[in-house]
């Protein structure tokens, strides 16, 4: 469906920001957000185009704050990218051993707080986590931990008399979220739980790990895009050091 065919033998000024809206509408039933975008891009350059050129006081609907609204770009959200150093002090002034694990297991495994909390002892392979039913839709996903984390999950199950099927970390989403709250605000940080999984993806990027490394393994993510937005920017100081690692 084009533009001219919807609107045959109309002058521009009198298509209203409704009929655009309904022409859009039309013509993107299944499209993305982005495509949306763009067609609405288009017809508002046209409009410009035509206003600039041809008839400045042509009014241009698209210019309306319904449709800016509806088909604005949505900026990609810079998340607060934690230290290692940081990580490392939150991690070891947690002395509740069941806390600890947690947070090892987020910020040094990638997990996300619901995969955690869903671990049973039979999900433990020695460095292996076995996901069932994960959140990309697969039947299983697996995840890699360091060998001190691994041994450390293994005596807590083992200490515990967890049994095979039941869960390791029998606790609430709010629960685990104010855990992780109380152990930020012990070194004086504000921390959500997936600042811990966004740590993970940082680090071991900017430690030389390879991004298809970082997306496959560590974050599990489908597309390389996914695990962009993950990433933290890089300070001047940063670039400059990577920079002299690699050519100084």
């Amino acid at each position: 469906m084009r533009f001219d065919t919807t609107f045959p033998d109309r002058e521009l000024e009198s298509i209203t920001a409704e009929e655009i809206l309904s022409f859009l509408t039309q013509i993107n039933p299944a499209a993305n957000q982005s495509t949306k975008r763009l067609r609405y891009s288009l017809i508002k350059a046209f409009y410009n185009f035509c206003k600039n050129t041809f008839d400045e006081t042509i009014s241009n609907p698209c210019a309306t704050s319904m449709l800016k609204k509806m088909f604005r770009d949505r900026r990609s959200v810079q998340w607060t990218i934690l230290e290692k150093e940081v990580i490392d002090e939150i991690i070891f002034k947690t002395e509740n051993h069941r806390d600890r694990l947690i947070l090892e297991l987020m910020a040094r495994g990638g997990m996300r707080i619901s995969e955690v909390l869903k671990l049973t002892a039979r999900d433990v392979e020695d460095r292996k986590l076995i996901l069932h039913n994960p959140k990309s839709g697969k039947e299983v996903e697996v995840v890699y931990i360091p060998q001190k984390v691994a041994s450390r999950l293994k005596d807590y199950i083992r200490n515990n008399q967890i049994t095979l099927e039941q869960r390791i970390f029998p606790i609430t989403y709010s629960g685990a979220r104010a855990m992780v709250k109380k152990a930020g605000s012990v070194v004086g940080i504000a921390v959500k739980t997936h600042d811990l999984r966004r740590h993970a993806a940082t680090y071991a990027s900017r430690s030389g790990t390879p991004i298809e490394i970082v997306s496959k393994v560590i974050l599990r993510h489908a597309n390389l895009a996914t695990t962009q937005r993950y990433l933290g920017k890089v300070s001047d100081t940063e670039a400059v050091r990577w920079i002299e690692n690699l050519y100084g």
